[in-house]
């Protein structure tokens, strides 16, 4: 059994570790807001941007840009959306599930996140680029991956391109995402990748300004569609992945901050512990050493 100086420094140990978790819960607390705010604001205008393209192309049915073209999947390319840090419970594990649905001899990975490189690399297979986080420039980053995967597809390198990814759903609920990127066989279907499983935060009553314009507008493209269509295709693809990062983000920091809490109440409830068992010691030696006396004092008497 442990002395009282072995449990007085495991107590001080553990009450170390509940004030360092306690920090980095508030750290990761207040990055959740912000992260959750940012995924929440951009889900709308994602919902919008894919509004505008289904109407702009509602007469263009015959349309086939280079980054819509649907060939034979030899290559298939992975965007790994995952974190660069640890402790945030099983958001990685999780994730990393997702890639036992790939065959690893037909498929390539981007890792985005540290985490998600090492595993790739672990695990023996193609990791063809890795991106880092940039906490303060997202949308630059989200740019960087984007057209380097639309590099590769349109270079004839990859055949297909999908995302995986955390979702976030609420502050206690991420979920792994696997969604198509490339090739935009449709037009319209990037609408509903950008619609984000129906999350819109449109106006619910009579809808948006697009939706009650929806069959009245005629559209002239100019100087021809191809150069509307062009940035308007990169512009989309760019979003998509920026909101992909957006969701991903927010996803860590609740789960980061999730688990620190609960290491933090683990830790609390470890020093609980800790000091019932010291002071059930710490009696038992006072009633030895009074039993001590008193015998000594009988036996003198």
């Amino acid at each position: 059994m442990a002395n009282l100086r072995d449990i007085r420094r495991r107590i001080r140990s553990v009450t170390t570790t509940a004030q360092i978790t306690r920090a980095m819960q508030m750290v990761a607390a207040a990055k959740m807001r912000r992260a959750q705010q940012a995924a929440i604001q951009g889900r709308p205008y994602a919902a919008l941007l894919g509004d505008i393209l289904r109407e702009v192309t509602a007469t263009t049915a015959q349309y086939r840009h280079a980054l819509m073209q649907v060939r034979p999947v030899q290559t298939t390319a992975v965007v790994l959306v995952s974190t660069d840090k640890g402790l945030c419970g099983s958001l990685n594990a999780n994730l990393f599930r997702e890639l036992q649905h790939y065959d690893a001899a037909s498929t390539v990975f981007i890792a985005v996140g540290r985490r998600g490189a090492q595993l790739v690399s672990r695990s023996r297979r193609r990791l063809m680029a890795e991106f880092t986080w940039r906490e303060t420039h997202l949308l630059g980053m989200a740019r960087m991956v984007s057209r380097f995967v639309s590099g590769l597809f349109l270079d004839g390198d990859i055949d297909r391109a999908e995302v995986v990814y955390t979702d976030f759903i609420s502050t206690l609920h991420q979920e792994p995402r696997r969604r198509p990127f490339l090739p935009i066989s449709e037009i319209g279907s990037i609408v509903n990748d950008m619609d984000l499983d129906g999350r819109r935060e449109a106006d619910k009553g009579a809808g948006s300004g697009i939706d009650r314009l929806a069959g009245c507008l005629d559209f002239v493209f100019e100087p021809s569609l191809e150069d509307v269509l062009q940035p308007l295709l990169v512009l989309a693809l760019d979003f998509l992945m920026y909101q992909v990062i957006l969701e991903a983000r927010a996803s860590e920091n609740s789960a980061r901050m999730v688990a620190m809490k609960n290491a933090t109440d683990n830790a609390h409830e470890l020093v609980r512990g800790l000091t019932l068992d010291y002071n059930k010691l710490r009696q038992a030696a006072i009633t030895g050493e009074l039993i001590e006396i008193s015998s000594a004092l009988s036996s003198g008497g």
